[in-house]
């Protein structure tokens, strides 16, 4: 497996009709069992831990927003999955930035 998804309904089920598996997350608890999940964290009862790590999880900002911290805490860490983040159905969350406004404001240069 290369890519999952967690996020809105839609959105993963436009993923699917593409060949990508995910799970749908409303809220703070879904959102976070699908990442344990998916990275492998944890052994929860309900929810047995995935012996298939992707290479790429990508989650909506909604979702990202919910997790903000198990996500930062992952992707310090260094480890696979890669974490890409998406706007959700709704569109970008507002005050997120973007990956492009943290490089420029990383290397300080606009092109």
């Amino acid at each position: 497996m290369e890519y999952y998804i967690i996020g809105e309904r839609e959105i993963v089920l436009a993923f699917a009709l593409v060949g990508v598996k995910g799970t749908y997350a409303s809220n703070r608890n879904q959102a976070l069992d699908a990442f344990n999940r998916v990275t492998g964290q944890g052994s929860l009862v309900s929810a047995p831990v995935r012996t298939e790590i992707p290479k790429v999880l990508i989650l909506t900002e909604d979702v990202s927003v919910m997790i903000a911290q198990e996500v930062s805490d992952w992707q310090i860490k260094g480890r696979f999955p890669l974490i890409v983040e998406i706007p959700g159905i709704q569109g970008k969350v507002i005050g997120k930035k973007s990956l492009t406004d943290s490089i420029r404001e990383a290397v300080g240069i606009q092109v």
